[in-house]
C-alpha cells in the first residue's frame, strides 16, 4: 500500500478525532474483504475519496473562513446510501463519489486497513436506524453491516427518544468532541424513514512534539486582513517533507515513530491569496504536490494552536455535484428519499499532536408525491350532511366565519 497516499487521505486536518478512549470498532468490518483486496485497490478507492473530498470543499470553501471537513467521513456516508440507490440514481452517485459500482466493497476495505496501525489511534464507526414503517431490504442490510462494520437498528423516528439515542452514539464514536446532531438532522421526524450516521476518530502525536514553553504570541493575518496576536507554537532546526510549488508552500509534519500519518500545510506565497490556491486544487495536483516533497532540513517552524469546530448542511452542495436524492428502493421498498445531510467537525492542535472529530448524518424520509394534492379549507365555505342510500340531504350550511 502507499504509505503517503493512506496518510494524506487520513490526515491534512480533513478527518479524525479525540478522546481518552479509541470509540468506534473497525474490527466489525468483515476481515476477508481485506484479504480480497487486490494491489492497487486501496490506492484508487482512496483517490476516489481524496476527489470527491476536493470537489465538495470547493463547494464550501471560500477561504475566507474557517471550513473543515472529513471526505472520508463523508464519502462513507454516501458510499452507504449509494448501496441502496436503483437505476440512474446508482449512476449518478458513484459518478459523484468517483467510485466505479454501486456497492464497492474496497470502502470498507480501505477503512479497515487504514486504522491498521498503532501510531496513532483512528477509528470509524457507521450506523442506521430505519423507523418500523421502513423495513429495511435484507440483501442491503446484510452489505452494510459486512462492508461497513456498520450497526442496523428499528427505532421509532418520531419518539423524542430518538434524539438522546443518535445524539450519545455520536458522542460516544468521537470521545465526546460532537455530542449532538440529532436536530440538526430534523429529529424526531414523523416522515422520516431512515437515518444514518459515520464517525471517524482520530488521535495523533506529533514525531516530534513542539516544546510548549515556547508558545507565545504572534501576529498572524486574519482573513488575510491586518495581523493579530494569537498563541503560536514554535519548533527549532529540524528535518521535514517540504516543497515549493507554484504559488504556495507545503510542509508535512509527521505523527508517530515512522510518520506513515501526518499534517500537509499548505501556505499561498505572500501576495497570493488562500482563496486562489484552493480554486486551483484538485486531487491530481495535491497528490502531486506531495509527491514532490522532499526531507529538507528547516531552520525554524511556528504554527497557530488552535481549537475549531465547524457545522453545514451538504445537501445543496451535494445537489451542485450532481447527487440525486430520489431512486432508493433497493435500499427498502418504501423507497425513501434523501432529505438531509449534515456534517459536523473538531480540530484541535497544540503541541503535543492533533485531537479531531468528525460525524456525518443523513435522514432519509418517505418520498413525497410527485405531484400532491392539497384541500386547504382556509376561507368561507359550504357543506352538506347527507344519506347515501337515497341522497337526502340532511344538513346543509354556508360557513364564513368559523369562530361563531
Amino acid at each position: 500500500m502507499n504509505r503517503k497516499l493512506i496518510a494524506l487521505l487520513a490526515v491534512a486536518l480533513l478527518v479524525g478525532a479525540c478522546g481518552s478512549t479509541v470509540p468506534g470498532d473497525a474490527g466489525r468490518i468483515d476481515a476477508k474483504l481485506v484479504s480480497d483486496l487486490q494491489p492497487g485497490d486501496a490506492q484508487a478507492v482512496a483517490r476516489s475519496v481524496d476527489a470527491f473530498g476536493f470537489d465538495l470543499f470547493r463547494q464550501l470553501a471560500d477561504g475566507k473562513q474557517n471550513t473543515i471537513t472529513s471526505p472520508l467521513s463523508v464519502a462513507v456516508l454516501l458510499a452507504m446510501v449509494l448501496a441502496g440507490a436503483d437505476g440512474d440514481t446508482a449512476t449518478r452517485m458513484a459518478e459523484v463519489l468517483h467510485l466505479g459500482e454501486r456497492r464497492d466493497v474496497r470502502v470498507g476495505a480501505l477503512l479497515r486497513e487504514l486504522a491498521d496501525t498503532d501510531e496513532v489511534k483512528l477509528s470509524v464507526a457507521d450506523a442506521l436506524w430505519a423507523s418500523p414503517r421502513t423495513p429495511l431490504q435484507k440483501d442491503f442490510q446484510d452489505f452494510v453491516r459486512r462492508t461497513f462494520g456498520a450497526t442496523v437498528e428499528q427505532d421509532d423516528l418520531a419518539s423524542p427518544q430518538i434524539v438522546r439515542t443518535i445524539d450519545d452514539w455520536a458522542s460516544k464514536n468521537t470521545g465526546g468532541r460532537i455530542d449532538h446532531i440529532a436536530s440538526d438532522l430534523g429529529l424526531p421526524d414523523p416522515q422520516s424513514a431512515v437515518v444514518l450516521l459515520n464517525a471517524v476518530y482520530f488521535l495523533g502525536r506529533w514525531q516530534t512534539p513542539f516544546d510548549a514553553g515556547n508558545t507565545r504570541p504572534a501576529p498572524f493575518a486574519v482573513g488575510g486582513g491586518a495581523p493579530v496576536d494569537v498563541p503560536t507554537m514554535w519548533l527549532g532546526h529540524t528535518t521535514l517533507g517540504y516543497a515549493q510549488l507554484d504559488g504556495y508552500r507545503m510542509l508535512r509534519l509527521p505523527y508517530g515513530k515512522h510518520g506513515r500519518y501526518g499534517m500537509e500545510i499548505m501556505l499561498p506565497d505572500r501576495g497570493r491569496s488562500l482563496s486562489g490556491l484552493l480554486a486551483g486544487l484538485d486531487e491530481a495536483k495535491w497528490r502531486s504536490a506531495v509527491g514532490r516533497l522532499g526531507e529538507t532540513e528547516i531552520e525554524q517552524v511556528t504554527l497557530p494552536k488552535f481549537e475549531l469546530r465547524w457545522s453545514g448542511g451538504l445537501l445543496k452542495p451535494l445537489q451542485r455535484l450532481g447527487l440525486p436524492t430520489t431512486g432508493f428502493s433497493s435500499m427498502s421498498a418504501a423507497d425513501p428519499a434523501l432529505t438531509t445531510v449534515v456534517h459536523k467537525t473538531y480540530v484541535k492542535v497544540d503541541e503535543q499532536g492533533t485531537e479531531a472529530a468528525a460525524v456525518t448524518g443523513g435522514n432519509m424520509a418517505m418520498s413525497a408525491r410527485a405531484n400532491p394534492l392539497e384541500f386547504r379549507v382556509d376561507r368561507p365555505f359550504a357543506f352538506t350532511i347527507s344519506d347515501t342510500e337515497t341522497g337526502a340531504i340532511l344538513f346543509l350550511g354556508a360557513v364564513t366565519d368559523p369562530r361563531s
